[in-house]
């Protein structure tokens, strides 16, 4: 049997939940129908044991979480980032002077974004989208091949079934097969690096202060949660994270707390540990024939700026925006013309941020003497010249560059 819908989305983790809620909204014809598809159950994604990780949430991606009607969902579990510093450090060092320093005050008096734990952003995304007439949602079901025009994107299933849609949208993750059935190359490397992800409580208040710490692995960063804990991205080089994460519990705590220092008193662990592979790699383009890339399909980024779900939310507004247009004027959300759009709003962006990340990562994961100078000057430099921390500040809570609606907390 052939399934039909207006769209159809590869991938309910948060991109595609997130694009499916933006493009499931009134339009001016008729609501657009949706058919999302994952190979495993959607629900598993929400709770803690799968993910362990959380995400900043940027003043202008709240403003578009507040747009999709979902964010009184998330913001009791959400927690502002009222301070933000930056130091540069041994792992061990009693004392680790602020080389630069944002505050509330530094974004008129208000946050400049907030950490909440992945498992409620997914099930606040699961809940609109369950919520809405508009979109179907299939999990447990693997695509086993693509066919991309002319006129449809066309999808069969592992067992034999086949979906049809004007537009295949690729939120399937770095690795996405819709990408490779559509012949879209990636170019990238590998930083020889892993990502350690885990949450401690800790006995004293962190009032909202998320730290920034960089090491001679790498940026070991503590970010403020919910009740008194925190969630830490310990980067460190592939071989040695392979040794810590062998670790039991005890000496694996003892390890951490070597590096995050005695400021907030004990340490317990709070959730799961895991551990994954940091790269970059950008898809050599966005779009292909009744195809369009999103999230880590598109692109993948260090976590060193903490950007990597925001980015997913920028391809997801201007997408939709894009999409919208077209369909108010009665036009085809899947042709060429819409695609292209899309792609050049979001290209130059994702690639100025890779290159910054890139450049940030490749300055600061090293413990060579003369750098270390010279990234203490650059930091003092921005901390004390007003214009360039306020354009800091302002990447930070995600408000540069030409900002689709949704973003800005319109409704498309």
């Amino acid at each position: 049997m052939m399934d039909k819908a207006d769209i159809l989305i590869a991938g309910a983790a948060l991109n595609g939940l997130a694009a499916a809620v933006a493009l499931a909204g009134p339009r001016a014809l008729r609501p657009l129908d949706i058919l999302i598809l994952d190979q495993a159950d959607p629900a598993k994604f929400a709770r803690d044991s799968f993910d362990g990780r959380a995400s900043a949430i940027t003043a202008s991606s709240r403003r578009m979480l507040e747009a999709l009607g979902i964010w009184d969902a998330i913001a009791p579990e959400a927690e502002p980032m009222r301070d933000i510093i930056v130091t540069d450090a041994k792992p061990v060092a009693d004392a680790r002077p602020a080389l630069l320093h944002f505050g509330e005050e530094d974004h008129a008096g208000e946050a400049s974004a907030y950490m909440v734990e992945n498992r409620h952003l997914y099930a606040a995304l699961l809940d609109a989208a369950l919520a809405s007439p508009s979109i179907r949602l299939q999990g447990n079901t693997r695509i086993g091949a693509y066919t991309f025009g002319p006129g449809l994107a066309r999808v069969t299933t592992a067992d034999g079934k086949e979906a049809k849609a004007s537009l295949l949208i690729a939120a399937d993750g770095r690795a996405s097969p819709a990408r490779k059935a559509a012949g879209i190359d990636t170019y990238g490397w590998s930083y020889d690096q892993s990502g350690i992800v885990t949450t401690v409580a800790h006995e004293h208040p962190h009032h909202g202060r998320a730290e920034e710490h960089f090491l001679p692995s790498g940026p070991f960063a503590i970010l403020p949660l919910t009740q008194n804990r925190s969630s830490l991205v310990w980067t460190e080089r592939s071989q040695d994270a392979k040794r810590i994460m062998a670790l039991d519990d005890a000496s694996f705590l003892s390890e951490l707390s070597r590096r995050f220092g005695g400021h907030l008193g004990e340490l317990i662990l709070a959730g799961p540990r895991n551990a994954y592979p940091l790269s970059m790699q950008i898809a050599r383009s966005f779009i292909g024939e009744r195809l369009a890339l999103i999230g880590d399909a598109a692109h993948v980024i260090h976590p060193i700026a903490g950007l990597g779900f925001n980015l997913g939310l920028r391809d997801v507004a201007a997408l939709a925006e894009s999409i919208s247009e077209a369909v108010k004027l009665g036009l085809d959300p899947g042709s060429a013309s819409v695609l292209e759009t899309y792609a050049r709003w979001r290209r130059f962006d994702t690639v100025m941020t890779a290159v910054a990340t890139d450049g940030l990562t490749r300055l600061f994961s090293n413990d060579n003497p003369g750098l270390r100078a010279i990234r203490g000057l650059g930091l003092r430099a921005a901390g004390g010249l007003g214009a360039l921390k306020g354009f800091f500040m302002r990447e930070a809570a995600g408000e540069t560059g030409r900002l689709p609606r949704l973003l800005q907390g319109e409704a498309v």
